[in-house]
């Protein structure tokens, strides 16, 4: 086993640290220490006073990790329809940047939804979290829900789940099945992990089922739940900590 890291009077008490990344009171993460539940920079931490860089040091409890860098920024947006997945566009077309102007942090977007495509997209100012996210070899899992012109049958479904050939490559849904049919339109949730360009809507297309209408409901374990068209929420706490662990962070 390795060694403690070495404990100086420089950095912040990791009670501290833990409090001030809302882990809970003070008392209460002393407990988690004294637990055995956190981990400094891969080794397990028991004793009390041991002091830590939050913007060096890697914080994790229960194996999840801390995010303890109190400018990291993550927020989740429902992007309208129309709206153009860049932080500023030359031809003066609205897109995601318009929506956080009055933001003062440097944000990037993680990955893209096409114009036409609404639903759940992520902000951060965290470069390695947004490029982590992004890589297709992490394979974080998106789920959208998809209006297809048609009824859509069960063999259209399974064909999604086996895998289909596009041209520029095997695609695979992780899960795919029916929620609604209505006249001559079907509503179905697909999940995958792959991040290639329309990709839902290229698979679909593929199996015979054109998309109408296609929104991103969810990226990993972060939900779009109710969120407005254009609103904003700050993704803090467990789900936070969830994305990062997601991330391989």
């Amino acid at each position: 086993m390795s060694e403690y890291p070495t404990v100086t009077e420089e950095g912040i008490r990791l009670q501290k640290v833990l409090a001030q990344a809302g882990m809970g009171s003070r008392r209460a993460c002393e407990e988690l220490i004294e637990h055995g539940r956190v981990e400094v920079n891969g080794v397990l931490v028991t004793a009390q006073g041991m002091r830590v860089d939050p913007l060096v040091d890697v914080i994790r409890v229960d194996g999840q990790r801390v995010v303890t860098d109190v400018d990291t920024v993550v927020l989740a947006l429902n992007k309208p329809r129309g709206v153009i997945t860049t932080m500023s566009d030359e031809r003066g077309r609205t897109c995601v940047g318009d929506l956080v102007r009055e933001r003062s942090e440097h944000l990037f977007h993680v990955g893209r939804l096409d114009a036409d495509t609404e639903g759940l997209l992520l902000l951060t100012n965290d470069g390695d979290l947004a490029n982590r996210l992004a890589h297709p070899s992490h394979e974080i899992s998106k789920t959208y829900l998809a209006t297809v012109s048609g009824r859509m049958p069960a063999t259209a479904l399974m064909a999604l789940k086996r895998g289909i050939t596009l041209d520029d490559g095997a695609a695979v849904a992780d899960s795919a099945h029916v929620v609604q049919v209505s006249g001559e339109r079907t509503l179905v949730e697909l999940t995958v992990h792959l991040g290639r360009n329309r990709i839902v809507r290229r698979m679909l297309d593929h199996v015979g089922y054109p998309v109408l209408d296609l929104v991103r409901t969810s990226i990993g374990p972060i939900q779009l739940g109710s969120q407005r068209p254009g609103s904003l929420r700050s993704i803090h706490g467990a789900e936070l900590r969830s994305l990062y662990t997601d991330a391989g962070l």
